[in-house]
C-alpha cells in the first residue's frame, strides 16, 4: 500500500535509515563519547538480532514464560451500549508481568547478556516498565537499577514493592516535577556513567537511535500476532485500531502489524485537565519540533523552548514528547492522533470493568474511551483497541482519588 509517497508494503526496510531518521524526525543528538556506546549497541543489534539463535531464545521465551500469544477478546456487552460498531481487545494486560513492556524487556536484556553486560538502566512512570526489566534482569542474573519520580512512586506503590521483591534497586528521583521526564533524566545520566558495563533499556520508542527502532521491532508481535487473530475471529480486517500514545511503545507495536493494510489507525493521546500547557501531555496534538533525551520529534516546549511541564492522569503517559516515527506518522497523516480527558478516561476504567469483567491500565483506558467515542461516530463495523496493561497498579490511586462510583 502506497500513502502519500511513502511505499508501506517495504516500510520497515527504508525506516528509519542508517542515521536512525523517520524523515525529519528521529536521529541521535548525544556526546561523542556515548555515540560510541549506541554505535555499539545498533552494531550488535543488526548482528545479534537477526541471528537464528537469538530468534529462536526469543520465541521459546514468549512462548514459555511471557504466555504469547495473548488473545483477542470481543467486548459484547459493552459493543452492546454502542449501536452497530463491534468492539475488540487485544490483551496485552494478560501478558507476564500485566502490561505490553515486557516484549520489548527481554528483547533488550537478552540483547545484554549477548553484549557481556552486567547491568540494565531504566527509567519508570507506572511502573510497569520497571516492573518488566526488574522482570527481565532476574530472569537472565542482571543487575537492574530503575529511577522513578517521586510523584509516581506515591502514585504506583504496588509496581514499586514488585520491582524491589524481583531483586531491582529502585531510584527515587526528586528534582523537577519529580515524575517521567526527570526519571529519564536521571537514567540517562547514570548511563552515561555505566555504559561499559550497562545497557540502558529505554521505556518506549524514545531517546536516541537505536531504542525508537529497536523497541518498535520488539513491540510489533503485538500487531502481528493481533491481525492474525482479528483475521481467524472475523474473517476480515478491523476497521479501525486504536492505542494510547504516551511514549508511543504499546501503540508503534499495535500500529506495526496495519500500516499496510486499508485500516483507520488512531493514536490517543492524554489531554489531562484541559488544553492548557501544563495541564495535559498531547505533544503530537500541541506539539512543535525539538531536541530532547537525544531525539528529534514533536514536544511541549515552555517559553524558552525547553522540554514543558506536562499532566496525565496515567503516570505513564505524563511525557512532554512522542517517539520520532509517531511525529512522522503525524505529519505523514497515515496514523491520526486525537485526545481524551481525564474525565472520559476514568469513566472508560469504570465502564469497561463493570461490563467485561476486565479492569484496564489508566493508559489503557485512554485507548477504551476513544474506541467508545469512535464508535458512536461510525455507525458499523469494528473497532480494535490495544489494552496494554491491566489496573492493578492503580487501585489505591483509583480509590483515593475518585472512591468506588
Amino acid at each position: 500500500m502506497k500513502f502519500n509517497q511513502v511505499e508501506f508494503d517495504t516500510y520497515f526496510k527504508q525506516y528509519p535509515d542508517e542515521k536512525g531518521f523517520y524523515g525529519k524526525y528521529g536521529g541521535s543528538y548525544i556526546p561523542a563519547e556515548l555515540q560510541a556506546a549506541m554505535d555499539e549497541i545498533t552494531q550488535a543489534y543488526f548482528t545479534i538480532c537477526k541471528s537464528s539463535k537469538f530468534v529462536s531464545e526469543l520465541r521459546r521465551i514468549r512462548r514459555e514464560f511471557q504466555g504469547r500469544p495473548t488473545p483477542v477478546s470481543y467486548l459484547e456487552r459493552l459493543s452492546g451500549t454502542l449501536g452497530n460498531v463491534q468492539l475488540y481487545v487485544k490483551r496485552e494486560d494478560l501478558n507476564h508481568t500485566g502490561a505490553h513492556k515486557l516484549n520489548h524487556c527481554m528483547g533488550e536484556a537478552l540483547l545484554a547478556k549477548y553484549m557481556g553486560k552486567k547491568k540494565v538502566i531504566a527509567e519508570t512512570g507506572a511502573g510497569q516498565h520497571g516492573v518488566a526489566l526488574a522482570t527481565a534482569a532476574a530472569y537472565f542474573g542482571l543487575e537492574c537499577d530503575i529511577y522513578m519520580g517521586a510523584v509516581d512512586i506515591q502514585k504506583q506503590a504496588p509496581n514499586v514493592a514488585r520491582m524491589k521483591i524481583l531483586g531491582a534497586n529502585v531510584i527515587e528521583v526528586t528534582h523537577g516535577l519529580q515524575t517521567l521526564k526527570e526519571a529519564v533524566d536521571a537514567a540517562f545520566d547514570a548511563y552515561c556513567r555505566e555504559y561499559r558495563d550497562a545497557i540502558y533499556c529505554i521505556g518506549s520508542v524514545v531517546g536516541p537511535h537505536p531504542f525508537p527502532m529497536m523497541v518498535r521491532d520488539f513491540q510489533a508481535v503485538v500487531g502481528i500476532e493481533a491481525r492474525e487473530q482479528f483475521l481467524e475471529m472475523t474473517g476480515e480486517l478491523p476497521d479501525a485500531v486504536v492505542a494510547c500514545v504516551g511514549g508511543g511503545s504499546n501503540a508503534m507495536g499495535m500500529f506495526a502489524g496495519f500500516l499496510n493494510d486499508p485500516v483507520d489507525i488512531y493514536g490517543v493521546e492524554p489531554l489531562g485537565r484541559g488544553s492548557a500547557l501544563g495541564d495535559h501531555a498531547a505533544s503530537l496534538s500541541y506539539g512543535s519540533e525539538g531536541i530532547m533525551h537525544g531525539f528529534n520529534s514533536l514536544m511541549l516546549k515552555d517559553a524558552n523552548g525547553e522540554p514543558a511541564p506536562v499532566y496525565s492522569v496515567a503516570s505513564g503517559l505524563d511525557y512532554p514528547s512522542s517517539g520520532p516515527e509517531h511525529a512522522f506518522l503525524h505529519d505523514l497523516g497515515r496514523v491520526k492522533y486525537d485526545v481524551v480527558n481525564d474525565e472520559e478516561t476514568i469513566d472508560a476504567f469504570f465502564t469497561l470493568s463493570r461490563l467485561e469483567g476486565i479492569i484496564p491500565a489508566i493508559e489503557s483506558a485512554h485507548a477504551v474511551a476513544y474506541g467508545m467515542k469512535l464508535a458512536k461516530t461510525m455507525g458499523k463495523g469494528s473497532v480494535l483497541i490495544n489494552l496494554s496493561g491491566r489496573g492493578d497498579k492503580d487501585m489505591d490511586y483509583i480509590i483515593e482519588k475518585y472512591g468506588i462510583q
